[in-house]
């Protein structure tokens, strides 16, 4: 039984021409070695599977070739092209960064560069994820790398680069390897389908290119594994089921269920994705991605975006045509709102319907998507009534707080005035009672009813006199509180400064204030520079209290606290005479046992 290679390794380029997807940095390389203009230090960049080292190695043929074609090939025929192919070359080293990163290693390479290659004309070192390489290693390694022998080429690989040292990339000569677009790589593995005789569907082979991302080598994984699920028979449904990727399917149907506003269907569509294991995360991103794919089928200019078989471009096309355009805007800002929220939400699924649910409703009749911008997040009311229905009830509602006053002959300004109904008298309200009211209201007008904001009909029914008077009764309230009420805005306001403010703060929430009068409060403060910061805040606090206390006559006034008493240190001695003065038996100790004071 033959050793059986992986297609990666089995379908590896080997010349510039064979390499997929990176025309322009080959055609670089190749022209450099045309004319001879070879740097001494080059750095390849880029992501995972696209070529890197693969490049390197033919570089490093190539360079080395003792008959190079016209093309700027190696000929693969003379004894160091020979000795590559065989692996047996003494002129191309590879060094793996990650295993090898210490100055030793580095050292050792440093030592082997003196030696002149044997065949050919220049010794290449290929150091592998040289970022991997620590920052000593670097280090050791500069002055090679800046001035190396004439006969020493080095190519570095590495896939991040801004983990290398600034140092380090201004030495070399900087090579950015892109991700195999999606035609390419589909191109290249029909190659080795037919090569290898194997029956691939062009859906099939593009779902695989779209799990690679970019990465040729992922690419010929993925086929391998698919041939040997599919038993050499690729297709469309062997390779979502064996790559575990959602069906176009899915996402056509979704659609046409939210464009005819089936939210029904729409949730039991989501529950038969979960059921067979799929990520609510990577599903509402496929929907995304669908409705982006469909927005690009829209214009024939765009059409070249879309990254699909021709057959899915076709039912694209199609779909594309029964969705408005505001519709495709808000259903993608949804669905990016989505992913977004997603990682911190805590009912993952919850939140997956609930876009669905908005989606649906986005073609609802009533709902005006003449525009792009994102739905109104607006709740309609469910019941509503009829104008004619809830004019009476307005009426009595408005002619229900104050009668009409019956007309009595010679009636003067001041008669009309004068309230209708007997005021209450007012009782001096007891300690108890006053503690626990709150914010009661003084009227300076009549009570019972609103003088605020009349409605325009009482206006003109009201006779002359009393429109006269009204003004008078217009002025705005002030609301009575207790030191409990100002005490708990003060600790409100010391918790709203800023960090700026902080010991401010800390010294705001210690004061408990005590009221003067009715309005008047004072603070009490330890020394004068305590009060300078007090009086220099006092207009931002009296604002802030009188508009949550409604009261605009509240004052603030600080005062000094003065000690009752001032105290001082005691030494031993005075201790034990004051205790002595307390119980006459200690002294009677201290003489029986010769005790001294220490």
């Amino acid at each position: 039984m033959e050793n059986y290679i992986v297609s990666a390794r089995k379908y590896r380029p080997s010349t510039f021409e064979s390499v997929v997807g990176q025309r322009a940095l080959t055609a670089t390389l190749k022209n450099a070695i045309a004319t001879g203009k070879l740097a001494h230090a080059y750095l390849f960049c880029g992501p995972r599977g696209v070529g890197k080292t693969t490049c390197a190695r033919i570089f490093a043929k190539t360079i080395n070739c003792l008959t190079p074609t016209a093309e700027g090939e190696a000929c693969n025929q003379c004894e160091s092209c020979m000795a590559f192919n065989e692996q047996r070359s003494y002129n191309i080293h590879e060094l793996d960064a990650a295993s090898n990163n210490s100055v030793d290693d580095i050292r050792q390479l440093v030592e082997q560069v003196r030696i002149p290659p044997q065949i050919g004309r220049y010794k290449v070192y290929i150091i592998d994820e040289v970022h991997m390489l620590s920052a000593s290693a670097f280090n050791a390694f500069l002055k090679t790398l800046e001035e190396p022998p004439h006969h020493a080429i080095f190519i570095l690989a590495t896939t991040e680069k801004h983990k290398i040292l600034p140092t380090i990339l201004s030495r070399c000569q900087i090579y950015d390897f892109s991700r195999i677009t999606v035609e390419d790589t589909i191109a290249h593995l029909a190659d080795v389908a037919s090569k290898e005789g194997i029956q691939a569907e062009p859906e099939a082979l593009n779902v695989i290119a779209l799990k690679a991302d970019g990465g040729m080598r992922d690419a010929l994984s993925i086929f391998d594994q698919v041939v040997s699920f599919s038993n050499g028979n690729i297709t469309y449904q062997s390779v979502i089921e064996n790559l575990n990727v959602l069906d176009y399917e899915y996402y056509f149907r979704l659609t046409d269920r939210l464009l005819e506003n089936k939210v029904t269907d729409a949730m039991l569509l989501l529950n038969e994705v979960l059921n067979k294991g799929f990520d609510a995360s990577h599903f509402i991103t496929g929907l995304a991605s669908h409705f982006r794919d469909l927005l690009v089928s829209k214009d024939p200019a765009t059409t070249s975006l879309l990254e699909v078989g021709a057959s899915i471009k076709q039912r694209y096309q199609a779909q594309a045509q029964k969705c408005p355009l505001p519709f495709l805007y808000r259903a993608m800002k949804l669905c990016n709102d989505c992913d977004l929220n997603y990682r911190a939400s805590k009912n993952k699924r919850l939140l997956v319907e609930l876009t669905l649910i908005q989606v649906a409703q986005l073609t609802a009749e009533g709902d005006d998507i003449s525009g792009g911008r994102s739905p109104k997040q607006v709740l309609k009311p469910i019941f509503t009534q009829p104008a004619a229905a809830q004019q009476p009830q307005a009426a009595h509602v408005t002619a229900t707080p104050q009668p009409q006053p019956q007309p009595q002959p010679q009636t003067t300004p001041a008669q009309v005035a004068r309230p209708s109904r007997p005021a209450p008298q007012e009782a001096s309200p007891t300690p108890a009672t006053k503690k626990e009211e709150k914010k009661i209201p003084q009227v300076n007008g009549r009570i019972g009813f609103s003088i605020r904001n009349p409605h325009p009909e009482e206006i003109a029914k009201q006779p002359e006199s009393t429109t006269a008077a009204r003004p008078t009764t217009q002025a705005e309230e002030d609301y009575i509180f207790n030191e409990r009420d100002i005490n708990h805005y003060w600790q409100e306001y010391a918790a709203s400064m800023p960090k700026e403010q902080i010991a401010m703060a800390k010294r705001m929430q210690n004061i408990h204030l005590k009221l003067k009068d009715t309005a008047t409060f004072e603070v009490p403060v330890d020394n004068e520079f305590v009060e300078k910061e007090f009086l220099s805040l006092k207009e931002n606090i009296e604002s802030f209290l009188r508009s949550k206390l409604k009261n605009r006559k509240i004052t603030m006034e600080t005062h000094i606290s003065t000690p009752t008493e001032k105290t001082r240190a005691f030494n031993r001695l005075e201790k034990f005479q004051m205790m002595v003065e307390k119980n006459n038996a200690l002294l009677q100790l201290k003489k029986t046992f010769g005790l001294e004071l220490n």
